[in-house]
């Protein structure tokens, strides 16, 4: 293995107060829990439509739900699936898993049987943690991968007394809102049934610090969705990184951390379920993103630490504008994903008093790797610096053991104690990732004089038109300067002349109902190359996007390329 050791221009932007590197972490995810359990045993851990569970309240659920998982069968290094949207439970189920050495496999509860089915065939697990709303998604896996002990969770059980009762009113919204949080189920395990156990003996061994305590799935934007083997090692080091990014957040009960973004996903993770818990916040659970859900709660306990994606960080704005409700109090709000808007960024900042800065993340690197400093140094229109900890490298993606001149565009390498361990039972894939111990990101950047990171694009959503390298994201950023382009999506089709030709989807700004074609390729022309100029442009009424708002370029080409083939 190499002893490279790259130049690190990025330390010298760091905000006051936080450190160049890192101590090693010790231990495992649940002491962080006791850690917050014994400074902060009656401060609200969490908080769910007003209803507060205490960090000695939320242990105890933990300790009793472990049990209940063992008296199952559940042992160390086994794989436990969690279905669930964002509630106290699903911070319990997380925790008692790994309380007792096995794995989480978390899962958007929103997947249909097919896309359940790809994951459980990998991952293999036999007991699963399941909203009552989509147990029969479970049920209905086929015999050979079915599970064999299913607990259902209606999440309507972690409110308040109150909502519980008006959801059993006899109207049509009580009906409404009670169908589309919860379900009657047969054939499966209640989730108090599973509490109901004595808590689990302080005696039984804790997982070490370098088990395996996640299989999280990325998002398959680029390919099929691979399992990344995260460690308590990575997850702890991510979390203690996250925390010296913010030295002015102290731990305590006036942290207050709100999750808006769904934490099967591995930037809801972190932020959530691991940093939440290791600062002792108080942190709000919100099932889905709704701003009147979370401008309620603002008036109360603003968000010490908002982590968010550019269409929240807007709606919330828009709807406080709206209600006159005060964003005032909200420190930091960290945005990742996709780009912040700078134009999002100045108004945001006046609302809250707060910073909003620009972050980035991989699913393989759990996932926080670089960000902004959460000072006035930071640099719209980057991803900021790398966190403490953390290495990088920038190659030639066709050479990535050949380092390219500083400034020049590259693929970014990375190394670090976040980094994962590699794709759950894919060797060959998890070798092709890695070069002499460094993760291959696949996505392009440049770096600057003071170590500002610049994403420019993946690697594998590049065009190859007529030879040359076409990237979808610097045509997307022309299009939607366009008077008449909201929104715009480029891909590559197949050319008999050329290889690809670049094709775009562009979504019209509201109001505009005959776009003119040529005029918005001859203005792309204006600040493109010409063979980055789209070829074809097609008008969609949307573009698929993730959960948390990226968009699907995969299936924007799979849906052009029928439209054009007449498949």
């Amino acid at each position: 293995m190499t002893t490279f050791d790259p130049p690190r221009p990025w330390i010298a932007s760091y905000a006051d107060g936080v450190p160049e590197d890192l101590a090693p972490v010790s231990g495992s995810l649940i002491d962080i829990v006791e850690a917050s359990v014994r400074d902060y045993p009656d401060a609200p851990a969490l908080q769910f439509f007003g209803r507060e569970t205490t960090y000695s309240h939320m242990l105890d659920a933990i300790e009793r739900a472990a049990a209940g998982l063992k008296a199952l069968g559940v042992r160390a290094g086994d794989t436990v699936a969690i279905v669930l949207p964002n509630c106290p439970q699903h911070i319990v189920a997380f925790y008692a898993i790994l309380r007792i050495g096995a794995i989480a496999v978390e899962h958007n509860p929103l997947y249909t049987p097919r896309e359940l089915r790809k994951q459980f065939e990998d991952h293999g697990a036999k007991v699963a943690i399941v909203w009552s709303k989509v147990v029969a998604s479970v049920q209905d896996l086929p015999a050979d991968i079915a599970v064999r002990d299913l607990i259902s969770i209606d999440i309507t059980q972690a409110m308040p007394f109150r909502l519980r009762l008006a959801l059993r009113l006899p109207i049509a919204k009580a009906r409404e809102s009670r169908a589309a949080l919860t379900e009657r189920v047969s054939g499966a395990i209640s989730w108090e049934s599973l509490l109901a156990n004595a808590p689990l003996p302080k005696s039984h061994p804790k997982p070490a610090t370098d088990d395996v305590a996640i299989i999280q799935y990325t998002s398959g934007t680029t390919g099929t969705p691979k399992g990344a083997v995260l460690t308590h090692r990575n997850l702890l080091s991510n979390a203690k990184q996250s925390q010296a990014w913010v030295p002015s957040i102290t731990r305590g009960d006036g942290c207050v951390v709100y999750a808006v973004l769904p934490m099967f996903h591995a930037y809801g993770l972190t932020l959530c379920l691991t940093f939440a818990m290791s600062m002792g916040a108080r942190l709000v659970l919100f099932p889905r993103f709704e701003p009147d859900m979370v401008l309620e709660v603002m008036k109360k306990h603003p968000a010490t630490f908002l982590p968010l994606v550019p269409p929240i960080a807007d709606r919330l704005l828009r709807a406080a504008n709206e209600q006159g409700v005060s964003l005032k109090g909200t420190e930091v709000a960290i945005s990742g994903a996709m780009a912040l808007p700078h134009e999002l960024v100045v108004p945001f900042e006046a609302a809250t008093g707060g910073y909003l800065v620009e972050g980035y993340g991989l699913s393989e690197c759990s996932p926080v790797l670089m960000a902004n400093p959460v000072a006035p140094n930071r640099v719209p229109g980057t991803v900021g610096l790398p966190i403490p900890g953390t290495e990088c490298r920038v190659v030639d993606p066709d050479e990535p053991t050949k380092d390219v001149p500083f400034g020049e565009r590259g693929e970014l390498l990375v190394r670090g104690p976040q980094v994962f361990q590699g794709y759950y039972g894919k060797p060959e894939e998890t070798q092709a990732v890695f070069v002499d111990g460094w993760f291959r990101t696949g996505d392009i950047v440049q770096i600057d004089d003071g170590g500002f990171v610049r994403i420019v694009d993946r690697i594998k959503e590049l065009i190859i038109t007529g030879g040359f390298n076409v990237a979808p994201t610097e045509v997307e950023n022309a299009l939607r300067q366009h008077p008449q382009v909201e929104d715009a999506a480029v891909v590559g089709l197949p050319s008999d002349h050329s290889g690809e030709e670049v094709v775009a989807a562009v979504v019209l700004t509201p109001g505009v109902a005959e776009p003119d074609i040529e005029g918005i390729r001859e203005f792309a022309r204006g600040i493109l190359t010409p063979y980055k100029v789209p070829r074809r442009v097609f008008v969609v009424d949307e573009l698929p996007k993730s959960l948390i708002g990226k968009v699907l370029r995969r299936q924007v080409r799979d849906s052009l390329l029928n439209l054009t083939t007449g498949g």
